[in-house]
């Protein structure tokens, strides 16, 4: 004498359906509502400077920028964004490496520009946290001196 799990009768007890409340001021007997905090990188990762340099585009980003523009000319009603990409990708690999050298050449020159915008803004940033950490080391000194000189304050007037 097996009961059939779901159906309704057979001498299972039903359960009472609670309506829900129609209160507009649920939120105050549910207890505060949490602030979404802003989101901090996990894992210590280092946020990035929006004033550092881009990096250089690859020998194929490069290629990809001129394909596109030929690619939209002779395919107007193509809108796709991979279809774009698909056919870049394909064209890329289909081409020798003589066809493929002055997209490297542009790529290696873009690359050495970077290496110098690069090390030039190192450089400043290097200086600015030396300029910070004097100036923190000056506050420090300052603030053990004071205390020193309260101290001698104290041992005169006592």
């Amino acid at each position: 004498m097996k009961e059939a799990k779901g159906k309704k009768g057979g001498g299972a007890v039903a359960k009472e359906r609670v309506p829900k409340v129609q209160d507009k001021d649920i939120k105050k007997r549910k207890g505060a509502v949490k602030e979404t905090k802003a989101k901090k990188p996990k894992g210590g990762k280092k946020l990035k400077d929006p004033n550092a340099p881009k990096r250089p585009p690859t020998a194929f980003f490069i290629f990809l920028n001129e394909f596109r523009e030929v690619f939209k000319r002779e395919n107007p009603n193509v809108k796709g964004v991979t279809a774009v990409g698909k056919a870049g990708g394909e064209k890329w690999k289909s081409m020798s490496e003589a066809e493929k050298q002055p997209f490297m050449t542009k790529a290696v020159q873009k690359k050495s520009e970077y290496d110098k915008t690069i090390s030039a803004y190192n450089k400043k940033q290097d200086e600015d946290a030396e300029e910070v950490e004097a100036e923190e080391s000056d506050k420090s000194k300052s603030e053990i001196n004071d205390d020193e000189d309260e101290e001698e304050d104290e041992d005169l007037d006592g």
